[in-house]
């Protein structure tokens, strides 16, 4: 016979093994229905980095083949900090870099206004939306109409109120990044607009009351309350923006393809010229690797900083 503990000793043993084996069971099926999309990020995205890391440290060309690839250390690296025309798109990406604020200040501006006094919110969201959703080439095409040197409507607008010459836009080396960068805020407001209304519907009602019991206007309502409570949304939209603006491309491509004079020229359209036109696999690779240490670097440092001005 068996003692009292003894048999409590086994029922929990089996009580174990059954939940051991349950949570095997559990971890496995876990497992089978997020494979689809580990291998999809596996073969999509961790591949071609180990890849692009790899050949960043070789001289080739696919024309070649595979046995083609030459080692050549660091070499591409110092290349590319004496590459004139690299570190003309590294300065033009640094520029885009204004987009960013620019746009985050109007569609926060547009959206506390929506917000708060415009009937028919649905309509006016849809409307701002339109230009994100639509084809690039579609919205390049309207805007290369648009600042036609002469026949462009932005320029008869600006001689018929008394200038004269007014700029021409993406056909003058000295506008035409300004130009892009216009079109590039004009596509991203509706996007940060919206996830600004979402963020302010979640701001808690309480907060305003007590507010306006103490007699705070609009401007301290909106600089004490606003702003802090949506400094997490500001967070991730300035984050996912500066991302943005490094992967520059399709707007150019379609519009300036990096001209004139190479004034449009940014690190990932010539990162594109140097491996498909060029045939530079290894030179691009590089480029490719500096532009995500770029990216890293940035995320990083606003990820530290943001621990002083984000509210959770």
């Amino acid at each position: 016979m068996h003692s009292v503990s003894e048999v409590q000793a086994s029922v929990s043993r089996k009580k174990k093994r059954r939940g051991g084996r349950m949570q095997r069971m559990e971890s496995l099926a876990g497992f089978l229905f997020v494979s689809p999309m580990l291998l999809g990020v596996t073969v999509m995205v961790l591949l071609p980095i180990l890849a692009a890391l790899y050949l960043s440290f070789t001289e080739w060309s696919m024309i070649t083949g595979i046995e083609g690839i030459k080692w050549i250390g660091m070499e591409n690296f110092d290349k590319l900090f004496h590459d004139t025309k690299f570190l003309k798109g590294l300065r033009n990406n640094a520029i885009f870099l204004l987009t960013v604020p620019v746009y985050l200040a109007i569609s926060l501006i547009l959206a506390v206004l929506i917000n708060k006094f415009v009937y028919m919110k649905g309509f006016f969201k849809v409307i701002y939306f339109l230009p994100y959703i639509s084809s690039v080439v579609a919205v390049a095409t309207v805007w290369r109409v648009l600042f036609h040197p002469s026949m462009g409507p932005v320029n008869q607008f600006l001689m018929s109120v008394g200038i004269d010459n007014p700029p021409k836009w993406i056909a003058d080396p000295q506008f035409a990044l300004v130009s892009v960068m216009m079109i590039s805020v004009w596509i991203s407001i509706g996007y940060n607009m919206i996830v600004y209304m979402a963020g302010l519907q979640s701001i808690p009602r309480d907060l305003y009351e007590a507010a306006d019991i103490d007699g705070a206007n609009g401007f301290v309502r909106f600089f004490r309350i606003t702003l802090p409570m949506l400094s997490p949304t500001t967070f991730f939209l300035l984050i996912t923006g500066i991302i943005y603006t490094f992967k520059v491309f399709d707007i150019i491509a379609v519009l300036t393809a990096g001209g004139p004079a190479g004034s449009t020229n940014v690190i990932v359209y010539y990162l594109y010229e140097t491996a498909f036109v060029n045939l530079k696999i290894g030179y691009a690779s590089s480029q490719a690797i500096f532009l995500f240490l770029c990216v890293l670097v940035i995320t990083f440092v606003q990820w530290v900083g943001q621990k002083k001005w984000v509210n959770y």
